[in-house]
């Protein structure tokens, strides 16, 4: 399956001529994904993070556009307008971090089919970090690769911890994957958080911006994780530290704010990645492309520099 879907241009702040496409995955799925223009220098796949969506990467995509690359980004699965997987549409549910690379293969399709510029490059944020890294080893369509704030590490307190592992397990054996993880709520963290208080950036009229996204169009909109997630996450950032890094060149760009994913695990897998750079954005919290504009320009400056430099 595959046609137009829709696309909120007027709230996305991006380039003009954007467009968003159904395409269905082996397994069902029905996923939509964005396509921004930007000329012949390349393309960016760009792999947003958990709760994320497409008009949410319009400024990204036209920093990328700016140095005449493409941007392709997606609505994972269970999140944004593809199909939801929870019984309760408001959470975020995968049974196994492996399905997402049926949502990377739809994106290589539609861009073999469109005939989208090489070299082709990952830029990738939280969550979208811990899928990439398993597409950079078991795919080798990609030149170089950023990383915002990689999720290869969940942030746990130590002592709960052990707590998580067990109450996730036992979710999934008595199937109760699909109930909301504790200590999390069923609304979306940018519907409730206050603007000058928010984890996510340190610009309250961005994150204004986000919450007016997600009220003028609710569908869009996700909540907490549910325990399937989680024993999910927790079993695919284990094996992110396992696993030993690509021979590919990689840029990871980390808020010294940062409180919503692990920095540890970053600081240890960046260290033994060949070709790999750890750069730190004083100032930033967790959404390096939505925070105040000269740490924003920054970081897209830094990532366009960097994929340049490795075409």
């Amino acid at each position: 399956m595959s046609g137009a879907a829709p696309f909120h241009a007027d709230m996305a702040r991006g380039p003009d001529g954007g467009v968003a496409f159904w395409r269905q995955a082996t397994d069902g799925v029905r996923l939509r994904l964005g396509l921004w223009r930007g000329g012949g220098a390349g393309t960016v796949f760009l792999f947003p993070g958990r709760g994320e969506y497409v008009e949410k990467y319009g400024p990204t995509a036209a920093a990328m556009a700016t140095a005449g690359l493409n941007t392709l980004t997606i609505d994972w699965r269970g999140q944004g307008l593809s199909d939801r997987l929870a019984r309760d549409r408001r959470l975020g549910h995968v049974a196994d971090f492996r399905h997402y690379q049926r949502d990377v293969a739809e994106m290589i399709a539609m861009a073999e089919t469109m005939a989208l510029p090489r070299p082709w490059y990952i830029l990738s944020h939280s969550m979208g970090g811990t899928i990439a890294l398993r597409t950079l080893i078991e795919n080798r369509s990609f030149a170089a690769a950023v990383f915002s704030a990689p999720m290869w590490g969940l942030r746990i307190p130590p002592h709960l911890r052990p707590v998580a592992h067990i109450v996730s397990r036992l979710a999934h054996i008595g199937r109760q994957a699909h109930r909301l993880t504790p200590m999390t709520a069923a609304e979306s963290y940018v519907l409730t958080a206050q603007p000058n208080g928010n984890l996510l950036t340190s610009d309250q009229s961005v994150f204004t911006w986000l919450r007016d996204q997600l009220v003028a169009v609710p569908e869009l909109a996700l909540g907490g994780p549910t325990l399937g997630w989680l024993r999910a996450a927790l079993l695919e950032c284990a094996w992110c530290q396992r696993v030993t890094p690509p021979d590919l060149l990689a840029l990871t760009l980390l808020g010294s704010d940062e409180a919503i994913v692990a920095t540890a695990p970053i600081h240890r897998i960046m260290a033994r990645w060949p070709g790999g750079k750890l750069q730190l954005v004083a100032g930033a919290r967790h959404e390096l492309p939505m925070e105040r504009a000269v740490l924003c320009g920054l970081f897209h400056d830094s990532a366009i520099n960097f994929l340049r430099s490795h075409s």
